[in-house]
């Protein structure tokens, strides 16, 4: 498996010759739209910054909410949570997806806004290798809360999204504080996570990995 991150919370993620697109943004945040051709596109919510589904190429199947999706043999479920701390009034819902590939699940938090995880939700994601969680605030939960949510689904691995880089229009705090939190230290941002079921290790605390934009 292969993971690219292109910025805020859009990433490819490629398994053999099978590519998912999560969360596509616009051209309007600042940030070059993602271009590359998927045979799955998951949108969490239908904010600019999440769904610019136009900008990957037709023939794609698009998933833009809650249920139980079979691809290409890629199980997909999709979780309703809501974007903000009044239960949707300020942002509306949002979506948590559970992807289940190379026997491996990630779980993709979208703009997950919520004071805490419930216990509801942390049932319905179930056990994590791979968590893609938003940690610049503002919109979304902010480092403290993004680190107790990590504490909370427990992944072998969590990579930290929808953050200020260089370029973004949409002001966001940066991910230091997230790490710091983390206790993860020295960390040097890859171009890209190549990894397969065997490289997760079931005894260590969760691995921090940071990503460079695509």
């Amino acid at each position: 498996m292969v993971i690219t991150w292109y910025g805020q919370a859009c990433f490819k993620v490629q398994s053999g010759d099978l590519v998912l697109a999560i969360d596509p943004f616009g051209k309007e945040i600042g940030l070059t739209p993602p271009r590359f051709k998927a045979d799955v596109v998951l949108v969490t919510h239908e904010h600019h910054d999440h769904n610019n589904v136009e900008s990957i190429p037709e023939g794609a199947f698009v998933v833009r909410g809650p249920g139980e999706y079979e691809i290409k043999g890629v199980a997909v479920t999709g979780i309703s949570t809501f974007h903000d701390t009044k239960e949707g009034k300020e942002r509306g819902r949002n979506t948590i997806y559970v992807i289940e590939m190379e026997e491996m699940r990630l779980a993709h938090l979208g703009d997950f806004g919520e004071e805490k995880i419930r216990p509801e939700t942390l049932e319905q994601i179930g056990e994590i290798d791979i968590l893609f969680v938003p940690v610049g605030g503002t919109y979304t939960i902010d480092a403290e809360a993004a680190a107790e949510v990590v504490n909370a689904i427990e992944p072998r691995l969590v990579i930290p999204m929808h953050y200020a880089i260089s370029g973004l229009k949409i002001k966001l705090d940066g991910p230091e504080q997230f790490l710091k939190e983390m206790g993860a230290k020295n960390l040097t941002p890859e171009d890209r996570l190549t990894l397969k079921r065997k490289d997760l290790s079931e005894t260590e605390s969760t691995r921090v990995v940071l990503l460079k934009t695509g």
